[in-house]
């Protein structure tokens, strides 16, 4: 058992709007500090926290996370406040860049300054939420007074920046209350944390790809084809992982994947780095495994649930394997 940990879960990509709230109704018997829904090109992350909060009263509600370029400041401020009113002050507003292919391809938009533009709307979300009428003239955004109709029920909810870049961690240590980490090697988490909280600190969450099965292969295959996905889809992760000790094998998926597509690719991830980047196991190995995570300086791990088989059947599996640590 890890004394103390705080735990929360990401529910979200892989499953549909009724799994997600019959997880939620499994987390009512236990006490996570947290349940996270991502967004990505499914289902929108408000409407479901709003209906996640109304059945997990206790646990705090999360973003993971609000792309900054789909939503203007203001709107997202807008969200926010009605969120933490539902929620009864659980809200947790986790932002995010998202990626260049999804804003300009998916969303029309141009991705331009993500780090500028992170900046002022993080400065725009605080001021709207402090109640106050905002003028703002950034060099992004140029606001004229705008203020909100309804009462905020905190003058300052947690806002976490989504940070894989140094230059965007840089920025969620200068301006989050929190940094919210995705597909990190062990060994460089532990590192870019100390270097960090040398500076100050701020909570850090580490959203992590959770793969738990009785059949070990099961889990293996489920946790590689994440991985891979990842890899052959995202450059940016897939940059960070060649220049943090995972070169030949992201060239390898990369490579496969302009060749065949997602098909086989998972089969070019190796045992190792599944250990380095994912909590995956039978339920016996899981909370040493996520022991491990922890001791690399995470503050808060959030359990990325990647069903295996039966959606309940394996959630059920899941809590039960974490059930001393939540």
């Amino acid at each position: 058992m890890v004394i103390g940990l705080r735990l929360g879960f990401s529910l979200g990509s892989l499953l549909s709007v009724d799994e997600i709230l019959d997880c939620a109704k499994v987390l009512k018997q236990y006490s996570p500090d947290s349940i996270w829904v991502p967004e990505t090109w499914g289902m929108e992350c408000g409407t479901m926290l709003a209906a996640v909060s109304q059945i997990a009263r206790e646990p705090k509600i999360g973003s993971s996370i609000i792309n900054i370029y789909s939503r203007t400041p203001s709107l997202i401020a807008m969200s926010a406040a009605t969120l933490d009113l539902l929620s009864h002050g659980r809200l947790i507003l986790g932002l995010g860049t998202s990626s260049k292919a999804i804003v300009e391809e998916w969303h029309g938009l141009e991705f331009m300054e993500p780090l500028q533009r992170m900046r002022e709307c993080v400065e725009i979300i605080r001021r709207i939420l402090a109640g106050n009428k905002v003028n703002y003239d950034g060099k992004i955004f140029k606001i004229r007074n705008f203020g909100l109709l309804i009462k905020p029920l905190r003058m300052s909810v947690p806002i976490y920046l989504a940070a894989v870049n140094e230059k965007m961690v840089d920025l969620a240590w200068e301006m989050g209350d929190g940094v919210i980490f995705y597909l990190r090697p062990r060994n460089e988490l532990q590192k870019t944390i100390t270097r960090m909280h040398n500076r100050k600190r701020i909570d850090v969450a580490c959203q992590i790809i959770t793969c738990v099965s009785d059949d070990l292969e099961k889990a293996l295959t489920r946790a590689k084809k994440t991985i891979s996905f990842y890899v052959a889809v995202g450059k940016t992760y897939r940059d960070f992982l060649s220049m943090n000790g995972f070169r030949k094998e992201t060239e390898a998926i990369f490579s496969e994947y302009g060749r065949s597509g997602l098909g086989g690719i998972h089969d070019l991830v190796p045992d190792s780095m599944v250990e380095s980047l994912a909590l995956c196991g039978t339920p016996a190995e899981i909370p040493a495994k996520l022991k491990r995570f922890s001791e690399a300086g995470i503050d808060l791990p959030i359990i990325q649930f990647n069903p295996i088989g039966d959606v309940a059947g394996s959630f059920r599996t899941l809590a039960a394997s974490l059930k001393g640590e939540i």
